[in-house]
C-alpha cells in the first residue's frame, strides 16, 4: 500500500453510477410457505442477511418480477427502519444476498445495480456504503415518524463519491473482502460450536432427562433487574459502556469493540453493572432474545430495554443461557403487547422448567468449557480482524491509503 496521488480518481455522486431498485409491493395474500423467499426490510436491516421468518412467493415468477429477483452478490439496503438514536435496526443498512438460489426484494427494501460494470465495481459500491459516515449520515437525514426513517431515493443518489479506476476499485474491494472472509469464516466457526453446545444441553436435559427431576420456575434460579432508563443528553461524572438490544440481537456473547459509550452519574449507573456469567435478555422489540457475559467486563451497563438473570450460583448460569435459547418461540408467544411485543419479570419469573441434579449440570458445564473458551478465542479475533476493516475502509475510500494494482 502506499500514498500516491489521486489525479485518476473521479468525484461524481452515487445516481451517477448506480441506480437502486426498490422492491415490489407484495401484498399480504401472496405469501405461502412454499416457492420462491422474499425478502423484506427485516432480514436485511440489521446490517447482516437474516432469514428469519421468510415467506415465499408460491406463484410463477412473471416478466413484470424480473428485475426484483435476486442473486448471489447483490448488494441491498434498508430503505425503512429505526432512525440512528434508537436502538432497532436503523436505516441505511447495507448487505449482500450471499445464497446460492434466487429470491425476491419486498418493498422498502432496495437493490443496489451497477449502471455498468466497465468502470464501476459492485463489491468497491457495497463497501463505499458501509462506511459508518454514509451510514449516519443516511439515518440521521431520513425522513418519516419519530418511530420510522425512510430514506428517499434522491438522498442516496446524491451521495458524493470518491471513485478510483476500476482496477484500483476491484483491488480495494479485494483487500476489505479478504478480512470479511476470515470474519466470517470464524463467525461459521463459532456457530457450530453453538451448536455442539445445543445439542449437547438438548441431550442431557431433555432426552436423557431423569424422571424424578422436579419442576421449578425460573425465578427459583436468581433475581431479574431491569436495565437503565437514561437520557442520551445526560452529562454524569463517569463513562460507561452500554449494552443495547442489537448488541444482544446480534451477538449471544458480549463483544467488547462494539459498544456505545454513554455519561452517567456513577451513583446511578453503580447497580447497572454487569459481571461474568450475567445473563441479559431483550425485553422489547425483539423479546426472548438473549446474551452472556462469559468474560470479566469494566464499566458495562445495559439499557432499559433489556432484563438481566444474575444467578444465585453461578455454575447454573451456562445451563440456563442453553434453556433460554431454547425457549426463544414461546417468549415470543408469552409476550405482551401489540405493536411492540414485550417480555416483563413477572413473564421471566413465572417460566417453568426441570430442575436437574446438581452433578449433571456440572457435567454438563465440564464438558462445554472448553467449547466456550473457543468461542472467545474466536470472538477476539473476530474484534481483531474487525478493527482492522474499520478503521481501514474510510481510509481506503478516501484515497489517504492506496492500494498497489
Amino acid at each position: 500500500m502506499n500514498n500516491d496521488n489521486r489525479n485518476d480518481w473521479q468525484e461524481c455522486k452515487l445516481g451517477d453510477i448506480v441506480k437502486v431498485v426498490s422492491g415490489f409491493a407484495f401484498k399480504s395474500e401472496d405469501f405461502s410457505h412454499e416457492g420462491t423467499p422474499v425478502i423484506k426490510i427485516n432480514n436485511i436491516a440489521s446490517g447482516a442477511l437474516s432469514l428469519n421468518e421468510v415467506q415465499c412467493y408460491p406463484y410463477e415468477i412473471t416478466d413484470k418480477l424480473n428485475q426484483f429477483i435476486l442473486k448471489n452478490g447483490d448488494v441491498l439496503i434498508a430503505l425503512t427502519g429505526s432512525h440512528v438514536h434508537q436502538p432497532s435496526s436503523m436505516v441505511g443498512r447495507v448487505t449482500r444476498y450471499n445464497l446460492p438460489y434466487s429470491a425476491l426484494l419486498n418493498q422498502r427494501a432496495g437493490k443496489v445495480v451497477v449502471k455498468s460494470s466497465d468502470t464501476t465495481d459492485k463489491d468497491f459500491i457495497f463497501y463505499f456504503l458501509t462506511q459508518k459516515r454514509v451510514t449516519i449520515d443516511l439515518a440521521l437525514n431520513a425522513g418519516g415518524s419519530a418511530n420510522q426513517a425512510n430514506i428517499s431515493s434522491e438522498q442516496l443518489i446524491n451521495l458524493p463519491v470518491l471513485l478510483p479506476p476500476l482496477p484500483e476499485q476491484r483491488a480495494i474491494a479485494a483487500v476489505l473482502y479478504s478480512l470479511d472472509d476470515k470474519i466470517d469464516l470464524l463467525n461459521r466457526q463459532n456457530k457450530t460450536l453453538e451448536g455442539l453446545a445445543a445439542t449437547l444441553w438438548r441431550k442431557m436435559f431433555i432426552i436423557d432427562a431423569a424422571p424424578n427431576w422436579k419442576k421449578g420456575k425460573l425465578g427459583d434460579y436468581g433475581e431479574f433487574k431491569n436495565g437503565i432508563n437514561y437520557s442520551r443528553h445526560e452529562n454524569g461524572d463517569a463513562n460507561y459502556s452500554i449494552l443495547n438490544v442489537r448488541d444482544i440481537v446480534e451477538s449471544k456473547y458480549v463483544n467488547k469493540s462494539s459498544f456505545e459509550i454513554v455519561s452517567i452519574n456513577q451513583e446511578k449507573a453503580t447497580s447497572y453493572l454487569l459481571k461474568k456469567r450475567d445473563i441479559v435478555i431483550v425485553r422489547s422489540a425483539s423479546p426472548g432474545e438473549s446474551l452472556i457475559v462469559l468474560e470479566d467486563v469494566q464499566n458495562l451497563i445495559y439499557s432499559g430495554f433489556s432484563i438481566r438473570l444474575r444467578c444465585h450460583d453461578q455454575s447454573n448460569s451456562l445451563f440456563l443461557f442453553q434453556f433460554l435459547q431454547s425457549y426463544k418461540k414461546e417468549m415470543d408467544i408469552f409476550s405482551d403487547g401489540t405493536t411492540l411485543k414485550n417480555i416483563n419479570q413477572e413473564i421471566l419469573n413465572s417460566i417453568e422448567l426441570v430442575v436437574p441434579d446438581k452433578e449433571i449440570v456440572e457435567k454438563y458445564n465440564s464438558r462445554v468449557t472448553n467449547v466456550f473458551s473457543k468461542i472467545l478465542i474466536n470472538q477476539e479475533q473476530i474484534r481483531t480482524l474487525s478493527t482492522l476493516r474499520d478503521s481501514l475502509l474510510p481510509r481506503l475510500m478516501s484515497g489517504e491509503v492506496r492500494v498497489k494494482v
